[in-house]
């Protein structure tokens, strides 16, 4: 916890320093062919459990030292997360030569009976490209029976051009979803993602700078045909069968979509608590 009051100070006297860290940020240069990304915009709409812990990333030193752990392998390219967690980091010095992807749409509060309707509230493409970030990301959920299904795909078509008019990768996670016991549920059977990618792959006025954040699902090779664009497959529930998860992975990584993992709780949170050891082995899958 050496760090906190030094951050804390920092944000409290000096909140210019963070456009300051920004500027002087080394971006990434990136030449793999497959890309590891750590996720972790989580908090931001009140997700915070992971596996049988309900409250593991309300800790926010511990979740930006898991952070700083994951960044430090050389082979993890960047990071994913809310504007308060890339400016830790960003004052930590952890984000040299990494990727950085802000979260955009958090007002999706996790069971709230407003899910759906995810508004803008995080990061904004102008923000992103002044700090010098590298793209932005948006969770798009469509539930045929919710009205506020249109302003969400409207919300994220007008993200997807505005990142693009900026030259910002626009990184869209689609799900099919429905209302069960008052929740929203993601429908991951392979005819609903099929659908949830069509829809996300023609949001906006170009195409051009838009990548797909997916789960792997059944009939991965057929889900993935739906769409030419870039991909990255996202983790999974913690807890779930780790080998399953891992051939998941494997399977999905030999698709020509599939460029690479970005990984959340299972990789910061693994079952057996070695965050560098969950590291060491999503590296591996990535670049073996």
């Amino acid at each position: 916890m050496s760090w906190l009051p030094d951050i804390v100070e920092t944000r409290a006297r000096h909140p210019e320093a963070i456009a300051a860290a920004a500027a002087r940020r080394v971006p990434a240069d990136l030449a793999d062919d497959h890309l590891l990304i750590v996720a972790a915009d989580h908090p931001a709409r009140a997700a915070l459990g992971s596996g049988e812990l309900a409250m593991a990333m309300a800790d926010r030193v511990d979740l930006i030292d898991r952070l700083r752990l994951a960044l430090a392998n050389p082979r993890v390219h960047g990071v994913l997360a809310g504007p308060d967690v890339l400016e830790d980091l960003l004052l930590l010095g952890a984000l040299d030569r990494k990727l950085v992807l802000g979260s955009m749409n958090r007002a999706g509060i996790a069971g709230a009976a407003f899910e759906i309707d995810d508004r803008f509230t995080g990061c904004a493409p102008e923000t992103l490209r002044q700090m010098g970030f590298d793209g932005g990301k948006m969770l798009l959920r469509i539930d045929p029976s919710d009205p506020a299904t249109p302003r969400a795909l409207e919300s994220c078509a007008g993200a997807v051009s505005a990142l693009a008019d900026r030259r910002l990768m626009a990184m869209v996670e689609p799900f099919w979803c429905y209302r069960e016991g008052g929740c929203t549920r993601n429908d991951l059977s392979p005819k609903a993602m099929i659908k949830a990618i069509s829809v996300a792959s023609a949001l906006g006025t170009t195409s051009a700078y838009t990548w797909l954040k997916v789960p792997v699902v059944e009939e991965m090779e057929r889900v993935m045909a739906a769409s030419t664009l870039p991909a990255l497959v996202l983790g999974g529930e913690t807890g779930s069968d780790r080998e399953r998860l891992l051939s998941g992975w494997k399977r999905a990584l030999a698709l020509p979509t599939v460029r690479g993992l970005i990984l959340g709780r299972n990789l910061l949170y693994p079952p057996d608590g070695d965050t560098a050891g969950a590291v060491d082995t999503a590296v591996e899958l990535v670049a073996p």
